[in-house]
């Protein structure tokens, strides 16, 4: 009677480990064989409480004999015990397992020219919102809603693309027990906060009509805990992680989860499906990588690419490569990023080990295929980049944020915001990867990319010629011009006569500009580039030369 009595308490036991741990029920998860661990401890120290008391009265010395029943659990705790130690040392350690752990990552192609695979854009879908801005918006907005704001608060915001535009979006999340129990349903709605325009802020509570319902987070509690939905749902035999929250085009907020397998012993975290939990019915739907929704912007996480690229950079020579011989790694942490084909990437610098502001490529890496591209292209890391646009202002003493990588006329750009103590946008930054001592900085994107253009058109042949645009050069008659002084520095806008364009130049560009007037004949070019104001790159008066 006593035994099936401890057999119950450490059945009870088991399930409240589950219900609680979720751990994974899987031979590569260590998290079993730990269960099993506690489990057995248990069951000894239920069936030899009494006995132990006894030796404690007792003055002799115990006697094996006084443990008899316990040589078969005794025996699957040590055995678990090497499972948990020393089958781990011998599978997954990388002394033994060098050239998988280097081949996670998969065959990363060269690439040639990493402009032509980033997107040329519009000034207008240049990101200049980051995550730490976003949240400073989005609880602004969450805020003003004074029936909303003691009741939730916002969860992470992640970046997708919805429709064809860029957003933070983040979930309102229960803040506490008895708001859960007072809101059974779910909390009502998400914030997006639009990536390229930080006024663009809405509480989103509505699709269709219909009010939406965020029932199934990670603040719920029982079965609309979001993790335990999934575990008890029949996903407690695998990997889970990364658990995204993304809309659809449509606006329908869900939960997306990589589920993944360990493919090195109890390591090697390879992405193997995207599970997609719809946020409020709480309907699940398991895709492979291949059938993903196309709405779906990550399935690879970054963490997994990181710990791969670093490994195929780590073992370029094996584990016995102390010299540090052709190592590589990763420059910060990954940025998402969207290539000319409008599909997202996880985008990295990499650098030689032991360098400090330069880089020997880039790569992309699709957030949904894992298809690698390596770009060897010398240039700045992104801390590097920061420093410099900082330094451009630095009595301002901003701060500047993780540099998205744009096309700008052809030329790899870092793009970045310089933000105030108070975690505002004040400036913008344009900084060349190539060489990132070619730095614009302005209050508005218009004043940045016109100083960014500046700065590389007064440069001479720092910049490769095959990395420019091609060029337009006109022989014409000045119309109208006028000088602005803007940052310190004076710029000219013109019109001539054989274009109905604005055009654009600094007296650091041509020292002809102080002394052109209108009815003068001038050699102008630019790049040909669908811009409002023509940023020109080279500048002459010819009438000042008769």
């Amino acid at each position: 009677m006593k035994k099936l009595k401890n057999v119950l308490l450490l059945l009870i036991a088991f399930v409240v480990a589950l219900y609680v741990y979720m751990p994974v029920l899987h031979y590569r998860f260590l998290s079993l064989p730990i269960l099993l661990m506690f489990l057995i401890v248990g069951w000894i120290l239920l069936n030899s409480f009494d006995k132990i008391q006894n030796l404690g009265n007792s003055q002799q010395l115990p006697q094996f004999s006084n443990f008899k029943g316990l040589k078969i659990p005794l025996i699957l705790l040590l055995v678990l015990f090497l499972y948990i130690t020393v089958v781990p040392t011998v599978t997954t350690w990388a002394i033994f397992r060098t050239e998988k752990y280097r081949s996670l990552i998969g065959s990363i192609e060269t690439g040639k020219d990493l402009s032509k695979n980033m997107l040329p854009i519009s000034l207008e879908k240049i990101r200049v919102v980051d995550q730490k801005l976003a949240e400073i918006l989005g609880d602004k907005v969450l805020g003003s809603q004074s029936a909303l704001g003691s009741q939730v608060y916002l969860g992470e915001f992640n970046i997708q693309k919805v429709g064809n535009d860029l957003y933070w979006v983040a979930p309102l999340l229960h803040s506490g027990f008895f708001k859960w129990v007072n809101n059974l349903q779910g909390t009502n709605g998400y914030v997006m906060v639009n990536a390229c325009n930080e006024r663009d802020v809405k509480l989103v509570q509505e699709v269709n009509g219909q009010k939406v319902y965020i029932k199934y987070q990670s603040e719920g509690y029982l079965l609309q805990n979001l993790k335990r939905y999934l575990y008890f749902s029949g996903y407690f035999n695998v990997g889970m992680t990364d658990y995204s929250f993304e809309i659809d085009d449509a606006g329908v907020p869900y939960w997306v989860v990589t589920k993944y397998r360990k493919t090195i012993g109890f390591a090697g975290e390879e992405a193997q499906a995207v599970v997609v939990l719809n946020a409020q019915t709480g309907d699940i739907k398991e895709y492979s990588i291949d059938k993903a929704p196309a709405w779906v912007d990550r399935i690879q996480p970054a963490e997994f690419i990181e710990t791969q690229l670093n490994n195929w950079g780590e073992y370029v020579h094996g584990f016995w490569n102390f010299s540090n011989k052709d190592k590589l790694q990763i420059t910060e942490k990954m940025s998402l990023v969207y290539g000319n084909d409008n599909e997202a990437y996880w985008y990295t610098g990499l650098t030689s080990v032991g360098a400090d502001e330069s880089t020997v490529g880039f790569v992309l890496v699709s957030t949904r295929t894992k298809k690698a591209v390596w770009y060897r292209q010398s240039g700045a890391t992104e801390f590097a980049a920061q420093n410099s646009a900082i330094g451009k202002v630095q009595e301002k003493r901003f701060t500047a944020t993780l540099p998205i990588p744009y096309n700008i006329n052809n030329i790899p750009t870092y793009v970045m915001s310089l933000k105030d103590n108070g975690g505002l946008v004040k400036m913008y930054a344009m900084v060349a990867i190539e060489d990132y001592t070619i730095v614009g900085v302005g209050n508005t994107l218009r004043e940045t990319l016109m100083a960014y253009k500046n700065a590389f058109n007064t440069t001479g042949n720092k910049i490769s010629a095959k990395s420019k645009t091609e060029k337009q050069l006109i022989n014409s008659v000045i119309a109208r011009i006028s000088g602005d002084v803007k940052n310190g520095n004076t710029y000219y806008y013109f019109t001539i006569k054989s274009m109905s364009k604005v055009f654009l130049g600094s007296s650091q560009l041509s020292n002809d500009f102080p002394l052109t007037a209108i009815g003068d004949s001038v050699v102008i070019s630019f790049d040909n580039d669908n811009q409002d104001v023509i940023d020109v790159s080279s500048f002459k008066n010819k009438s000042l030369r008769k």
